[in-house]
């Protein structure tokens, strides 16, 4: 998991062969004129998810973990809040691994809770499971998901 504002992101860019192309598309996107939803940019390897939503409460939300896809979530505005805990260290799955979806859901209790603020964005790897979205009032937000 990296945490850091969009403005540095370059430093992270050698970690992975899409990387640089991925930020690129979170600084230039245009927000404000995209429909909610998921976009696809190059294939298969790299899309971005345009997400306007009410933030959810701690009890709502669920670790989730993916197989195939790296996601940079990007807070555009608004105060996220997130939960962590290593892929390897969930005992709780609520079903199975949805191959189509990229997604498995936990019912584990997080290792810890990280805020995000307008302006930051954080990585998370297969090995991070994460609970996105949590926080109070109106989440505007991009998830770029990079193909492992």
């Amino acid at each position: 998991m990296i945490i850091d504002k969009l403005e540095s992101a370059d430093r992270y860019a050698a970690l992975h062969p899409g990387f640089a192309a991925a930020f690129k598309l979170l600084r230039e996107f245009d927000f404000e004129a995209a429909e909610d939803g998921k976009h696809d940019i190059d294939g298969e390897r790299l899309s971005i998810v345009v997400i306007r939503a009410p933030a959810k409460s701690r009890d709502e939300v669920k670790l989730e973990a993916h197989e195939r896809y790296i996601d940079i979530q990007y807070v555009v505005s608004g105060s996220e809040h997130f939960s962590w805990m290593r892929t390897a260290d969930c005992e709780k799955p609520i079903g199975e691994f949805d191959a189509e979806k990229d997604v498995i859901k936990y019912d584990d209790e997080p290792d810890g809770w990280f805020p995000l603020t307008a302006g930051t964005f954080v990585v998370f790897f297969p090995q991070d499971a994460h609970g996105p979205m949590m926080g109070e009032g109106h989440l505007d937000k991009l998830v770029v998901k990079v193909l492992v």
